[in-house]
């Protein structure tokens, strides 16, 4: 059997397990859609269009999942959908877009923290969940919040620099 075959039978097989009917609140829009019992929140989000989050180690390792479940940061590899009933969920682009981005966005940018950019969508939602406590992070802090977050292109200096950018940015527009 081709490829085609197998990635169309698998389709159809996971179209059979999308019988559980989920309603949660993603980057504020307010979503009903089916999942699986084992399918997990990375997987959803990426199948119904949700494509800044990104599926890297599916182990929990790298990061590059995170999204803020219910306010806090986590790996959406690692949650299964179905337990995300009536939650909120905000990814990379739900914190601002190009024409309106937050202060954290614009600052990774400024800083040149982005090379292929694989690794920043949840760079930037461990340094939103890191800025929301502490708007006045050390450097160890800092390393500390990045910890979860794999990058293999940047060294992790400039990313350093756009999360003091990034605090330095929100102190300034907090009124």
């Amino acid at each position: 059997m081709s490829t085609f075959g197998k990635k169309k039978n698998y389709k159809k097989r996971l179209e059979d397990k999308l019988n559980i009917k989920i309603s949660l609140n993603i980057n504020g829009e307010e979503i009903q859609a089916n999942t699986s019992a084992t399918e997990t929140l990375l997987n959803f989000l990426r199948r119904i269009g949700y494509k800044d989050v990104k599926c890297g180690c599916e182990e929990g390792s790298c990061g590059s999942c995170l999204v803020l479940l219910d306010g806090k940061a986590t790996n959406s590899c690692q949650v299964f959908a179905a337990s995300c009933e009536n939650s909120k969920v905000i990814t990379s682009n739900g914190l601002g877009d190009t024409n309106d981005p937050h202060p954290i966005q614009k600052a990774f940018v400024d800083a040149g923290a982005v090379q292929c950019g694989f690794c920043t969508p949840g760079m930037v939602i461990a340094t939103y969940e890191l800025l929301t406590k502490n708007m006045q992070p050390n450097e160890e802090e800092i390393k500390e919040a990045l910890s979860g977050n794999l990058c293999r292109c940047t060294g992790y200096v400039k990313i350093i620099e756009a999360v003091k950018l990034a605090a330095d940015y929100m102190r300034n527009t907090k009124g």
